[in-house]
């Protein structure tokens, strides 16, 4: 996930995705130029991310008006699962640096840390954990279900263990 910091103090790069797939980004200072792209959809948050034409969109700027409002959340998981979009996916406003693992995991691709916010910290945090049992915006299935040999062995040995001491799998 790419992290961006208003102020150049605190500018740094990167997390990993949790499906696997690196995500490289220098940490950028924001500019004014990116806000009159015509590719970027600045998408309020009473929209209905579902109804939005996406056709030549590279990406979506999602606003968080106060760190409690978490209807961006929801318009991310919209648009990565429903509507298959591609692009990215930026959180801006009140975005605080324990959100960003929330974030990737609900479909965005970059947040813009509020000015206060240590981009460096929020790297630290997106490095914590390597992958997740639970399905998500990115890995729709679960980890049980994705067929790879780790997931299998590790639901054997439920089964094994359920086994021997007689309570149900």
């Amino acid at each position: 996930m790419k992290l961006i910091a208003l102020h150049a103090q605190s500018a740094l790069a990167s997390g990993s995705f949790t499906s696997g797939n690196a995500a490289d980004g220098a940490a950028l200072n924001a500019s004014a130029d990116e806000a009159n792209n015509p590719a970027v959809l600045a998408l309020p948050n009473d929209a209905d991310a579902s109804q939005t034409n996406l056709a030549g969109i590279e990406r979506v700027d999602l606003h968080f008006p106060k760190f409690t409002d978490g209807r961006a959340y929801s318009q991310a998981v919209v648009l990565r699962r429903r509507c298959g979009f591609k692009g990215e996916i930026r959180a801006t406003g009140d975005v605080l640096l324990d959100q960003v693992l929330l974030m990737q995991r609900s479909g965005f691709s970059s947040a813009q840390l509020r000015d206060d916010q240590d981009a460096t910290h929020a790297s630290v945090l997106l490095s914590q954990f390597a992958g997740f049992y639970q399905g998500d915006a990115l890995q729709a299935q679960p980890h049980f279900a994705r067929g790879d040999a780790a997931a299998k062995t590790a639901t054997a040995t439920s089964a094994a263990t359920a086994a021997m001491t007689g309570s149900p799998s």
